[in-house]
């Protein structure tokens, strides 16, 4: 069982990255350089949430699981970055459509978490996932 747990929860970790630098390239419009232009937005807010569920799960699996410490330390914070990205975009939106509309000024809380902190906290999260799954791969060779 705990196998099978393992395998899903690496499965979404790596759907999830996957998600992540789809969402990067269409953010930095990579589109036009491979032949197709910007995506409609509903494609848009359909990988968020997608990337938002794969997320939650990424975070309550790993949970589950019996790990080290820093095994679930980097899962989960891959996970709770991946989850906080799409949270922190409405939020932004949400606050300046309530507080700022028609005034001089913007929020930048917000803004900055969901398009700077969390997507370095996600790189990071990933990337010593990533170590720690290769790390598994080569000792059970």
């Amino acid at each position: 069982m705990e196998t099978k747990a393992l395998r899903v929860r690496n499965a979404i970790f790596w759907a999830l990255v996957v998600i992540f630098v789809i969402l990067l390239g269409i953010i930095f419009g990579l589109g036009r350089y491979f032949g197709f232009g910007r995506p409609p937005f509903h494609a848009l807010i359909s990988l968020a949430v997608i990337l938002f569920v794969l997320a939650i799960a990424l975070v309550v699996l790993t949970a589950k699981l019996k790990e080290s410490p820093l095994r679930k330390t980097f899962f989960i914070l891959t996970g709770a970055s991946a989850a906080a990205i799409p949270i922190c975009a409405v939020l932004h939106n949400v606050v300046y459509g309530l507080f700022f509309q028609g005034k001089d000024g913007d929020e930048a809380v917000f803004f900055i978490l969901a398009l700077f902190v969390f997507p370095a906290l996600f790189i990071l999260g990933s990337l010593g996932s990533i170590v720690l799954v290769i790390s598994d791969w080569f000792r059970k060779i």
